[in-house]
């Protein structure tokens, strides 16, 4: 098949969604994220002197305000810095598990998980790790002050904003998860009606909240009222965090995730997210061939990534957790002859039975997150990736604070060989212990060549977070694409168990779709939703292009 007049057609049949992506091209700095507002925030930043840490900073506290589904305070994530000097940093601000938390905390009395318990109650909330992410980022590696970066967010917060047809219908979707909690309801209805687009939405306790971080630091948030506040509703509701817990967390730097792909360096997030150790290991697998030649969405280049991807996936079930509970063996998973090795078995003409390779499946997180990615004039780079884990997390909104809690807890195995809420299975490798970090897909990642930037992107989505990073970055680095055809271009997803391959509408034609088919590649479901929400930035011949993914709304800025 003809590569090029297949990537046309594909082009062809998502003109529609093509035509709402936000894109922008500039020279001196550029934000992408999944609002318009945050986006904004991070530019005006930029503009004002600040660096891309600082930026990233003010952005992520005006999610906490503009898109309080993901962006949070009570949540966590992890953030990747790459530096205009060549170093690059990846820090850990995932929640971790109460010091109460229990092997067992979520069986009821016949040894069944509580699927009430996991995703519904304080129970499920980790000890909340943004704000503490946040602010050890900017103390180390920004320019400005708190006051200055977390000004944005307070004055969107006590000022109000005008609900987008977006926020509104969120809200109205969520009215009956906000509706036992009086806190919910008050922040995001009119004493029990739903806010309609247009309507000005103020969070006069969230701007307090705020407020104190700016004046206090980590101070602010982790002890003294707002401390307080928290372990008094986990009290009140039988959750586990305590005022040590809030205390004594402190974010992890930890050693990136490096790997090499045609001569371009790829820096991802080690465990505990999968996401970093995976792609790598796929880019590994798949560097031996041409897919550019094979072509873009050809049946020959879906076999491939398929295959890959089943392998990877089965490998994370196995071996990867909390590197400060587990031994995890990433050195050996991201090397190129152990690539070589778990890809010996592809048959270029027939697809993997997924039950040969591995038995179990594993938890992941809810596709309910949201990245952003920000890029300065001197060429300084932020990917971070941030989650309550569902939508609106847990829905409890603590009384007189303004946030949210995280359900995060239910990212953990709560029974070997159970599957979890979204019906995957882990093992012990992901058991919860008191302490520990919960296993992530989550995977913000920078590429650079020659110690210079090539693109920053990264993407919500659960299991399918890592397949959306791996392949805007083979649309761009393989099949030479530009920025928003990297990102708008269709989807496919494979995680090996359930054996069966999910793709968006365009992804393949209806002749590679028969072709895998015969090839033995199982499900094969066309998807009329999209897969991901990657947005990007791309650095080609000094000029940065920013876009923000179409299958959202969203929204990009620079200058």
């Amino acid at each position: 098949m003809n590569p090029i007049k297949h990537l046309s057609c594909c082009v062809a049949l998502l003109c529609a969604l093509c035509a709402q992506a936000e894109t922008m091209t500039g020279k001196n700095g550029m934000v992408a994220s999944r609002s318009d507002m945050a986006a904004e925030v991070g530019s005006k930043i930029l503009q004002q002197g600040g660096n891309a840490v600082d930026a990233a900073v003010a952005t992520a506290f005006a999610l906490a305000v503009v898109y309080p589904s993901a962006g949070n305070l009570g949540g966590g994530g992890f953030m990747m810095i790459s530096l205009a000097d060549g170093r690059v940093f990846a820090q850990d601000n995932r929640e971790k598990a109460p010091a109460a938390a229990k092997r067992d905390m979520f069986l009821d009395k016949n040894g069944n998980v509580d699927r009430n318990l996991t995703v519904n109650s304080l129970q499920a909330s980790g000890v909340p790790g943004t704000v503490a992410g946040l602010l050890d980022a900017l103390t180390r590696y920004g320019t400005m002050t708190r006051q200055q970066v977390l000004a944005p967010a307070i004055q969107l917060a006590s000022k109000g904003f005008a609900l987008n047809d977006d926020l509104a219908g969120q809200f109205a979707e969520n009215l009956e998860g906000f509706r036992p909690y009086p806190a919910s309801l008050a922040k995001f209805t009119h004493d029990g009606t739903p806010y309609k687009a247009g309507d000005m939405w103020v969070q006069t306790d969230l701007a307090a909240t705020l407020q104190l971080i700016a004046d206090q630091g980590r101070d602010g948030f982790y002890k003294g009222t707002v401390a307080e506040q928290i372990v008094k509703e986990m009290q009140r509701n039988n959750g586990l965090i305590s005022l040590a817990d809030l205390e004594q967390y402190q974010p992890i730097w930890r050693e990136p995730v490096h790997g090499t792909y045609h001569g371009n360096d790829i820096w991802s997030m080690p465990p505990p997210s999968s996401g970093g150790i995976l792609l790598v290991q796929i880019l590994n697998m798949l560097e031996p061939y041409n897919i550019g030649k094979l072509g873009f969405g050809s049946a020959a280049t879906g076999h491939l990534m398929i295959e890959a991807q089943r392998r990877a996936y089965a490998d994370r079930a196995e071996y990867l957790g909390d590197p400060d509970f587990v031994k995890v063996p990433a050195a050996k998973m991201i090397a190129k002859d152990y690539a070589r090795q778990r890809f010996s078995d592809f048959d270029a003409q027939k697809a993997t039975d997924s039950a040969s390779i591995g038995a179990g499946k594993w938890p992941e997180e809810s596709p309910q997150t949201t990245h952003f990615s920000v890029v300065d004039k001197a060429g300084n780079a932020v990917a971070m990736t941030t989650t309550l884990n569902r939508s609106y997390g847990n829905r409890i909104v603590v009384p007189g604070l303004g946030f949210l809690m995280n359900n995060e807890m239910d990212d953990f195995s709560s029974k070997p060989n159970t599957p979890n809420s979204y019906g995957l299975i882990g093992r012990d490798a992901n058991e919860i212990q008191p302490g520990k970090r919960m296993l992530s897909s989550m995977a913000p990642t920078i590429v650079t060549r020659d110690g210079k930037l090539v693109m920053v992107t990264g993407s919500p989505g659960g299991s399918t977070i890592i397949n959306t990073v791996l392949e805007v970055v083979v649309n761009v680095l393989d099949h030479g694409m530009n920025a928003d055809k990297a990102v708008s271009s269709p989807r496919f997803h494979h995680q090996w168990m359930p054996d069966n391959v999910r793709y968006e509408t365009g992804a393949f034609t209806e002749d590679a779709v028969t072709e895998l088919k015969k090839m033995g590649h199982k499900g094969l479901n066309g998807s009329g939703f999209g897969i991901g929400d990657a947005n990007t930035i791309v650095k080609k011949d000094g000029v940065l292009e920013g876009v923000s993914d179409p299958r959202n709304v969203g929204g990009v800025a620079g200058y």
